[in-house]
């Protein structure tokens, strides 16, 4: 069906307004206020976007395009009613790697297309190597953080000699099997090519340890934006470019915002190993190094004498589904006088807002919710902070043992406070697989139990002695 009144101007158009409202939609996701409203900006682009491509002359046949719409609905929508919070990081870095798949895919499937035509000229070549490497390593990379997040693998890095020239190594060969595709158009060239980068996903990924998750899945994101955009260029789509383009800088810029906020270089996510060390475990029932534990009724009896009091979520408050309650805690509190805030790491949870999304869930106001730079000064005057599950990005030793894996990285100074309870299961490590110090400081205290338990009980405490 072609709709003779369209000219190429209208698509044009329409791809402009779609891009603008992806922007527009970018710029909403900036905030938790107006996060909804970049939500429909988005949404109506990308509907606008595909209405377009529908009616582009060029498109000739729609029953695969219709099939694969509705599988893809149908998939997506019963993914989206069963995934609980907790499995967003893995879900985001499954996703990642369809992107990645595809790019490869598309760029196989243009290259025997047109491979006896005269349209494979140098500049065409290069788009369609550069959209398939970029698309493998963003493919194999995703696997592998899915399969951390997941715990299909081990957390840690894994770290072998010879690791960054092999790298290297592979790099150049894949770059320089790239130049030879180009110049020979050999498809035995472009699946050797291919094949290199997806194991340089792999490669580049496993060595990054727990801790960094959430600058990966960033990383990640900006490589399947990239890889569309590649595929644009393939494509001759000038909204899939810029769309990538979008996804690709917006995932950058966020990488190295974490990074900064951890203190640490995107080359040394990349390529150090971060966490890699085997920590030395500290035991919990030495004498001088013996943890101390606290009631729920300990823990209401302080907060509710506190004038003021600082709650630090983690991934276990996610794991425990613990947001509700502790939003029942923090108007209980308030109704008592007791000033309430909430302080969120850059990379709490396992992935880039898992805490604030969460925290929104439950709706609890954002004028409450501050980040690690705005908070960290207020710890020394807080009356007793309350930890839910977090643990990294509150272990001292990022501060004051440099043989840790953690020094250097910026934390929320919990310690600070006058008094500190931790909300945790047990005594095992956090995501990075290293002894939390604060743990055994003299103004800390440690209520075992289940997050949501532990801030259920702790509310009918609170109305008990309303």
């Amino acid at each position: 069906m072609e709709i003779s009144f369209l000219t190429p101007d209208h698509f044009a158009l329409a791809y402009l307004v779609a891009t603008i409202l992806f922007v527009l939609g970018l710029k909403g996701l900036s905030g938790p206020k107006t996060a909804l409203k970049g939500n429909l900006y988005a949404m109506i682009g990308m509907a606008i976007a595909l209405v377009a491509t529908f009616l582009n002359p060029e498109v000739r046949q729609y029953s695969w395009i219709l099939a694969g719409l509705l599988g893809g609905a149908v998939i997506g929508t019963g993914i989206a009613l069963k995934i609980e919070m907790t499995a967003m990081p893995q879900l985001v870095a499954a996703l990642h790697s369809f992107v990645g798949l595809s790019a490869v895919l598309v760029a196989a499937g243009t290259f025997l297309a047109h491979r006896d035509s005269a349209e494979l000229n140098g500049v065409f070549m290069a788009e369609i190597a550069i959209g398939s490497f970029i698309g493998a390593l963003t493919f194999t990379g995703s696997l592998v953080a899915f399969g951390k997040l997941q715990e299909l693998l081990s957390s840690n890095p894994v770290i072998f000699k010879g690791q960054h020239a092999l790298n290297a190594l592979l790099g150049f060969a894949m770059i320089a099997l790239c130049g030879a595709f180009v110049l020979t158009e050999s498809f035995p060239l472009f699946l050797l090519m291919t094949g290199i980068a997806l194991l340089l996903g792999i490669l580049l990924i496993i060595p990054i340890g727990g801790a960094d998750m959430p600058v990966v899945v960033s990383m990640l994101n900006s490589y399947s934006g990239w890889a569309a955009a590649a595929t644009g260029f393939t494509l001759g789509n000038n909204l899939l470019i810029t769309t990538g383009a979008l996804v690709g800088s917006s995932g950058a810029i966020l990488s190295y915002i974490m990074c900064k906020a951890m203190n640490r270089s995107i080359i040394s996510v990349i390529l150090g190993g971060f966490g890699g060390e085997a920590p030395t475990a500290i035991d919990p029932n030495t004498p001088q190094k013996r943890a101390k534990s606290a009631s729920v009724e300990d823990l209401a009896f302080m907060l509710e004498n506190a004038q003021k009091a600082i709650i630090v979520p983690g991934y276990g408050m996610a794991v425990a589904q613990a947001q509700h309650s502790i939003k029942e805690v923090l108007e209980l509190l308030q109704s008592k006088g007791v000033e309430v805030k909430f302080a969120i790491h850059p990379v709490a949870g396992r992935m880039p807002g898992h805490m604030n999304v969460l925290l929104a869930e439950a709706d609890i106001p954002y004028d409450v919710v501050q980040e690690m730079e705005e908070i960290n000064a207020e710890f020394a005057s807080t009356d007793v902070t309350f930890v839910i599950g977090a643990n990294d990005v509150i272990n001292p030793a990022a501060k004051t043992d440099p043989k840790s894996p953690l020094y250097g990285m910026p934390i929320l100074e919990a310690y600070r406070s006058k008094h500190v309870f931790v909300s945790k299961r047990s005594m095992k490590a956090g995501y990075a697989g290293v002894d939390n110090l604060l743990f055994y400081y003299d103004n800390c205290s440690l209520v075992f139990g289940d997050a949501k338990g532990t801030c259920d009980k702790l509310a009918n405490s609170l109305k008990e002695s309303h």
